[in-house]
């Protein structure tokens, strides 16, 4: 976080001391504080575009000038994705977009919901996820701050050369995997899971090492995926969906924690569980964009019956097993945690 002189309230006394004009009064002259914010995808992606930018911009407003967001997309400021809530637990950056399952085991509890079938549309599933966070989380991001949990809409097959509708239409098939219990599923189901971060999921598909990914329609528009591909394979309408992997917004603490209490008061007034609705609903939109962009293509979509995802979900349960054991192990109750999961999905609403 870096600060500049004068401060804030300097300014403010300043401006006390002569005849302001109304276009003065309670904004400040400069940027007090600059947070950087790093983020793993192109500028090109509606995540950058369509929240980061706009929410900069609030935070800037809603502090009357006072902080300045700047956006570092691309991994412009070093590192790779799975390196970034180490980025800002160390204060390499003041805040980040982290997945927690390319830290696998890490953030356990943030990670339970990206277990197969414990997705449903974005909104949804991302208040759910942050009041599971709020209740089982702890101080699992010790020395950062949270400022939103949320999830995409449940993920789709999308395959190079064939169509999936089964277990079948799986077997042998290189699926690139979102994490590891989606991809423990895959292989109960015969296909070889492969997991490499989104981004690098081009060359894969481009030069066939593998046939297929798994991952939701509003990943098609940043990476061109209709054009890698052939085939959108997506559960019935009314089943949960395959997947979706846990994000989470980051501060450092230390940054948080340095600000004025007037600036901290605007980050949490611009974070929080009506944030995580905000980017769930944000995800739906963003999801919509990209099953039209696979139709204009010409690509077909596919329907995997509600008969089908269930001797899936039936597939699964050893997955779920031995994610409950791993939660125990952790010092977790896991039982309690993946029912508590369970029953806040099928609350949603």
């Amino acid at each position: 976080m870096t600060k500049f002189n004068p401060s804030r309230r300097q300014v403010l006394a300043g401006l006390g001391a002569v005849v302001a004009t109304p276009a003065l009064v309670g904004r400040a002259s400069a940027a007090e504080v600059t947070l950087r914010l790093h983020h793993f995808l192109p500028p090109v992606a509606p995540m950058h575009s369509k929240f980061f930018e706009p929410w900069a911009a609030e935070l800037t407003e809603a502090s009357n000038g006072a902080i300045e967001v700047q956006i570092f997309p691309s991994m412009q400021m070093g590192g790779k994705p799975p390196q970034l809530a180490d980025q800002v637990k160390k204060g390499i950056v003041d805040i980040a977009w982290a997945l927690p399952t390319y830290t696998p085991g890490r953030y356990p509890v943030a990670e339970t919901m990206g277990l197969p079938f414990m997705a449903k549309h974005a909104e949804e599933t991302s208040v759910a996820l942050h009041t599971l966070m709020d209740e089982f989380g702890g101080d699992e991001f010790a020395g950062m701050k949270p400022l939103a949990f949320w999830s995409h809409d449940g993920g789709k097959l999308h395959m190079r050369d064939s169509a999936v509708r089964t277990a079948d239409d799986l077997v042998g098939k290189k699926i690139r995997s979102p994490n590891a219990g989606m991809g423990e599923l895959l292989a109960s189901l015969g296909a070889e899971p492969v997991f490499f971060p989104v981004t690098e999921m081009v060359v894969g598909l481009s030069n066939g090492v593998i046939d297929g990914c798994c991952l939701p329609y509003e990943v098609v528009p940043p990476f061109k995926l209709q054009e890698l591909t052939k085939f959108s394979c997506e559960a019935a309408p009314g089943a949960r969906g395959l997947y979706a992997n846990t994000n989470v917004l980051l501060m450092n603490q230390a940054s948080y924690e340095g600000l004025s209490d007037d600036l901290r008061g605007v980050i949490d007034a611009n974070s929080g569980i009506d944030l995580s609705r905000r980017i769930g609903k944000t995800f739906d939109a963003f999801e919509a964009v990209g099953r039209g962009m696979v139709e204009k293509e010409g690509n077909e979509i596919v329907e995997i019956s509600t008969e089908e995802v269930a001797k899936w979900a039936d597939a699964a349960q050893p997955v779920y097993a031995n994610w409950e054991v791993m939660l125990n192990d952790k010092g977790h109750d896991g039982a309690a945690i993946l029912a508590r999961a369970n029953e806040l999905l099928d609350q949603a609403a």
